[in-house]
């Protein structure tokens, strides 16, 4: 089994001290930092643009992942491989051709991962094991911080981990369970 990684989301921060916080992250020893990013379209909310994270990548030697909960994630991409971002985060919801946006993020250098809402079937993601580094499962609904962790989602999280077995894929594919996580909810994610 793979070690546990943790990529606490800088959301919750208080973005007067966004800079302040990603060092308190590296200190802590976490694994990885990752960007929720909101356009405002795909869910209700907006947050970070690739100025903002580009301006805080000298802060850490840490990597970065965008979560990209955009209409169009196809359109950005570029920018947020530019603004520093290892992996690029795209929700299978979002994309025409899933396949293509993967690939495209691979092609520019990152790592490219698909994310599903509660409501997608763990099958949204079958024809993309191959071309991902991860699969997010959210355990909540996307755009909101601080929501509850959805035990109801447990079953389709242990399917995404057949679907990468059953694929041949445990070693190339990362299973991220994203929302409402914490010390209660961790043994079930």
């Amino acid at each position: 089994m793979k070690p546990i990684q943790i990529a606490p989301s800088v959301l919750p921060v208080d973005f007067s001290r966004l800079g302040e916080a990603i060092c308190e992250l590296d200190e802590a020893g976490v694994d990885l930092i990752q960007w929720d990013v909101m356009d405002g379209q795909f869910v209700p909310n907006l947050t970070f643009g690739p100025d903002i994270i580009a301006s805080t990548r000298s802060l850490t030697k840490l990597k970065f992942e965008a979560h990209l909960m955009v209409l169009t994630p196809e359109k950005m991409a570029g920018r947020y491989v530019e603004a520093g971002c290892s992996r690029l985060i795209v929700h299978a919801e979002a994309c025409s051709d899933l396949r293509a946006t993967l690939e495209m993020i691979n092609t520019l250098g990152a790592n490219a991962a698909v994310a599903i809402s509660p409501e997608t079937p763990a099958s949204a993601v079958a024809n993309a094991l191959d071309l991902v580094d991860m699969v997010l499962v959210m355990t909540v609904r996307p755009g909101f911080g601080g929501q509850k962790y959805m035990q109801d989602m447990e079953p389709k999280i242990a399917e995404v981990r057949k679907m990468i077995s059953a694929a041949n894929l445990d070693d190339k594919v990362n299973l991220e369970v994203d929302g409402g996580i914490s010390v209660e909810t961790v043994s079930g994610a």
